[in-house]
């Protein structure tokens, strides 16, 4: 299974929205960000994840990329400021 990383998310409510939103989440005994975490969870549980394929250019491009490094074609860069001074 992937690591899951996280991300903040700031949301602008309206007033009366909000103090809705709060009473919903007191009512559970949640935050009102749990509570609004819970809502967006419930609201994707049924979707699945968009996958998206890359052109066939492209993808031969990554598999040669893939292929050199195997074969030890490639170098690793330790810092790209000096690799770059040295060009």
């Amino acid at each position: 299974m992937q690591a899951l990383t996280s991300v903040q998310v700031k949301v602008t409510l309206p007033a009366q929205l909000q103090q809705f939103a709060q009473s919903k989440a007191d009512k559970f005994g949640m935050t009102l960000s749990s509570y609004i975490k819970h809502l967006v969870l419930d609201d994707v549980r049924d979707m699945d994840m968009p996958i998206f394929t890359i052109s066939a250019k492209t993808e031969k491009i990554a598999l040669q990329a893939l292929e050199d490094h195997k074969q030890g074609k490639t170098i690793e860069i330790k810092d790209i400021d000096d690799f770059l001074a040295k060009l």
